[in-house]
C-alpha cells in the first residue's frame, strides 16, 4: 500500500499541469478574440464617422 502512496503526489502534479495549460490555451484564444473585436469596433466606428462627413 506505501507503493502507491508515492505515486498520488505524482498524478496530482501531473493532472493540476494540464488544467494549466487548458487555461492558458482559453486565455490566448479569449486575448485574440478580445484584440479582434476591438479592431472591428474601431474600424466600424470610423467607417461611419467617413460616412458621416460626405
Amino acid at each position: 500500500m506505501k507503493k502507491y502512496i508515492n505515486f498520488v503526489p505524482l498524478f496530482l502534479l501531473a493532472g493540476m499541469l494540464t488544467s494549466c495549460e487548458a487555461v492558458e490555451t482559453i486565455f490566448k484564444a479569449g486575448m485574440w478574440w478580445g484584440i479582434i473585436v476591438v479592431v472591428g469596433i474601431v474600424g466600424l466606428v470610423l467607417w461611419l464617422l467617413s460616412r458621416g462627413k460626405n
